[in-house]
């Protein structure tokens, strides 16, 4: 039961037991594609074909995703023991761009687990961990595993992808399907690099 008095520990205490690993996330998502459905308490048209695009979009991320030599080095180099909690649904494009590379990093180091919870199923944790007041995903909790305290979190997107939606946002008001498609350009040109950035500032 969550309560006003209730910790982002505790929160995240019970968020944990429903986690899934990576593996365990793409072969739901793949399931559910293929019944044309997505994860989530909404299903539409529209969110099971952002879903099966989506999927096929992780397919060749698993495969393509590259990390640079320098990235790789600092990665196994770390020490710590930390869980990366990641809240996530099957129809977000921002996800399906990041979450092969957050995987990618994570498999290099033991110390470095990653775990997937849905963010319609987890409200407490996801109102934890907003971000201008929206629930963005994905939304990456990185977890010290000996005191259970939150280190620091990443999402919905790299730095740089944001910093473009934050100025077309001012010039423009809201994101339009142009801009949106845009973005995945901008994305397939990074190749997750930005995103191996970021993620290696909490580690």
């Amino acid at each position: 039961m969550i309560t006003k008095d209730t910790s982002i520990k505790d929160i995240i205490t019970e968020s944990l037991p429903k986690a899934i690993s990576y593996q365990a996330y793409r072969t739901l998502v793949q399931n559910l594609v293929a019944e044309g459905k997505s994860t989530g308490d909404e299903q539409t048209e529209a969110l099971s074909n952002y879903s099966m695009l989506n999927d096929k979009r992780m397919k060749r991320l698993d495969k393509t995703t590259k990390l640079t030599e320098e990235a790789i080095a600092k990665i196994k180099s770390y020490d710590g023991d930390v869980t990366w909690l990641v809240l996530t649904e099957s129809w977000c494009g921002d996800a399906a761009q990041t979450m092969p590379v957050i995987h990618k990093v994570a498999e290099l180091n033991d110390n470095i687990t990653l775990k997937i919870v849905l963010r319609d199923e987890n409200e407490a944790l996801m109102n934890a961990f907003l971000t201008n007041g929206g629930k963005s995903i994905p939304k990456l909790i990185a977890i010290d595993n000996t005191s259970g305290n939150v280190l620091g979190d990443w999402g919905p997107r790299p730095t740089k992808a944001t910093q473009l939606v934050n100025d077309y946002k001012a010039a423009h008001g809201t994101l339009t399907p142009e801009f949106k498609q845009d973005l995945q350009v901008w994305y397939n040109k990074d190749k997750g690099q930005n995103t191996v950035e970021d993620l290696l500032k909490l580690i």
